[in-house]
């Protein structure tokens, strides 16, 4: 790692790793994923899903009576695919590979079987499962879908660069038209080998490591992984994954075009009654602007824009896990977006204690570190 640029260093209470600690890649990985390709959930209810989507800023691309897919505006495949069921889960997440030859690749170094997708996709697919028991589907040559006119960023005025003269800015309350699907956060009770599964199977590279404060000699308990393109600049993290007492989707994010689509997205949401979990605010790892919704059925959803993108010389940046250190500004992490608001707790209280009698990386003393979390 000693070649790769340092851009963390002095940046807030960020570092660069030291001796012995984790080196965020694989020296060498069986193939290296290019993007994220869509999410997959199960949900009992389409029409109201669909509702949301549409409010959300999705473009619905396929609907029957038991399947929705959607869209943004970029393009490539669907971002999200929903399958009616009897209640509402996450079902996995679904990776592109750089061509088929990949796909066969990986499929022979796990002993899985290759499938095709169906036809609405196309191309092909290995279906695996990280040590923490999340499916995870790696695609190629899907079917790519053409770009959809995009919404159009505002002109601006950035100090004594006037770039708009005898015109107004009036931008509507309109759904802020996704353009992409950027990452997932996944929480796992296997940390260390779940992160070492993406790293070694599919390629990517760490970001960002978080430790809890104190503990950073037992190692980092969360970790922002981004895609390796090599010279060519990918997002800052693609998958996050996050030590926790439970293994599950955490929340997933997708791109719009800027500040005012964001924002104004944001008040046609809450018009329409829908839940701001938090926001408006710029995180620190990955300096998205961001904003974080609930659908009907509880999930996270997230508008973010304006993301660091990174090339593969960059290393690793390594931080204090706090709430306060989660945004560069904006309004204090909520109790929901932490989990720890009432209605959460009982689950939350039950998966902890199941997670201590297990065998995995939540320990008490890793239950300590993250109770403090939420009052940093």
């Amino acid at each position: 790692m000693s070649g790769t640029v340092g851009a963390h260093n002095e940046l807030h209470s960020e570092q660069g790793s030291v001796l012995g600690e984790h080196r965020g890649r694989s020296r060498n990985p069986v193939i290296k994923v290019a993007d994220i390709a869509w999410l997959e959930f199960e949900k009992p209810e389409l029409d109201r899903a669909e509702t949301f989507a549409h409010a959300f800023g999705f473009t619905t691309v396929l609907r029957t009576a038991d399947e929705l897919q959607l869209r943004g505006t970029d393009a490539g495949s669907p971002c999200v695919l929903l399958r009616r069921g009897a209640r509402s889960r996450f079902v996995g997440t679904a990776f592109k590979a750089p061509e088929e030859a990949d796909v066969l690749r990986l499929a022979e170094a796990t002993d899985a079987v290759v499938t095709p997708l169906p036809e609405s996709l196309g191309g092909i697919s290995v279906d695996l499962t990280d040590p923490s028991g999340l499916p995870v589907r790696v695609v190629a040559g899907t079917h790519e879908l053409t770009e959809l006119t995009p919404q159009q960023p505002l002109i601006v005025n950035v100090g004594h660069q006037l770039k708009r003269t005898n015109a107004t800015q009036r931008p509507p309350r309109v759904p802020a038209s996704v353009q992409r699907l950027g990452h997932v956060v996944l929480q796992t009770t296997k940390y260390t080998e779940a992160l070492d599964f993406y790293l070694d199977m599919l390629g990517m590279i760490v970001s960002d490591f978080l430790f809890y404060p104190g503990q950073r000699a037992r190692g980092p308990v969360m970790s922002f992984i981004r895609c390796d393109r090599g010279s060519v600049p990918a997002d800052h993290h693609t998958l996050a994954l996050a030590l926790g007492p439970s293994s599950r989707y955490v929340h997933s994010a997708y791109q719009v075009c800027d500040l005012d689509a964001l924002a104004a997205g944001g008040e046609y949401l809450r018009d329409k009654g829908y839940f701001r979990s938090w926001g408006i605010g710029r995180h620190i790892q990955g300096s998205q602007l961001f904003d974080y919704w609930r659908d009907p059925d509880g999930f996270l959803v997230e508008h973010f824009a304006d993301g660091d993108m990174f090339d593969n010389t960059l290393e690793p940046g390594w931080a204090p896990f706090t709430a306060s250190g989660l945004a560069q500004w904006g309004p204090p992490v909520t109790k929901d977006f932490l989990g720890i608001n009432p209605t959460a707790l009982p689950h939350e209280a039950m998966s902890v204690l199941n997670a201590l009698r297990t065998k995995n990386d939540f320990s008490l003393t890793r239950l300590r570190g993250l109770l403090k979390v939420a009052n940093s």
